[in-house]
């Protein structure tokens, strides 16, 4: 079982002057979930390396036991320091691909021609396709075989509207989930905010928010043991 997890490289939050960047808990939630079922787990990131860190996440109120034992792990700290490029990964030799969301990805991996080309190539090939929060953001330009876009007439989900209000970062982000996913014709679904909300739709299985990383990587899970 060899898991393709990706991550942003993007860390400027619009023009706020702040920082953003992947949410630790989106990354080290799955990363455990992958770890403890003896999968092996390939980190990719735009521009490789050390991808950034939303400093929000890493504040005293948004730690989980998760992210805890991530902070106290030297070889998957180590390991997360030394993300593979990108463009030097394909969707070959992999069983699923996990997107951790953050705001990140909104700027780049939603735009990124390697991560649509592998998440079309995988997606075609019948693999797992996963992304949870703003990592739906990458389903913004990817299409189906037929050339309309992948999530088009399928169940996802992804970080609502009202979170975004409720983050007072609406006016700041270049587009919201939800209304990019509507707009390319997926049946958008939604749980109660900042609550755990997966849905599975064959292999497209998408998560709602934070809350919602581990539940959607032992969806992927699930998935992959029972093939």
């Amino acid at each position: 079982m060899k898991i393709l997890m990706i991550l942003t490289s993007h860390d400027q939050l619009g023009n706020t002057g702040k920082k953003t960047g992947f949410w630790l808990e989106e990354f080290a939630a799955p990363w455990y979930v992958f770890k403890d079922a003896g999968a092996e787990i390939v980190l990719a990131s735009p521009k490789g390396g050390q991808p950034p860190l939303d400093p929000t996440s890493d504040a005293e109120d948004a730690q989980t036991d998760d992210t805890r034992r991530f902070r106290n792990d030297p070889a998957a700290i180590e390991t997360l320091a030394h993300t593979t490029r990108l463009a030097e990964v394909s969707g070959e030799g992999f069983d699923a691909v996990f997107f951790p969301g953050g705001h990140g990805p909104l700027w780049d991996l939603a735009e990124d021609k390697h991560s649509i080309q592998l998440i079309e190539s995988m997606f075609a090939a019948g693999k797992t396709v996963s992304a949870v929060c703003h990592a739906p953001a990458v389903f913004r330009h990817t299409k189906s075989a037929d050339g309309a876009p992948l999530v088009k007439g399928r169940k996802v989900t992804g970080f609502t509207n009202t979170e975004e209000e409720a983050v007072q970062l609406t006016r700041i982000v270049p587009f919201l989930i939800q209304d990019m996913l509507a707009s390319n014709g997926a049946l958008y679904q939604k749980g109660e905010d900042w609550q755990s909300f997966v849905v599975t739709d064959g292999h497209l299985i998408t998560g709602q928010n934070p809350a919602s990383s581990a539940a959607a990587a032992r969806a992927v899970l699930a998935q992959l043991q029972a093939t």
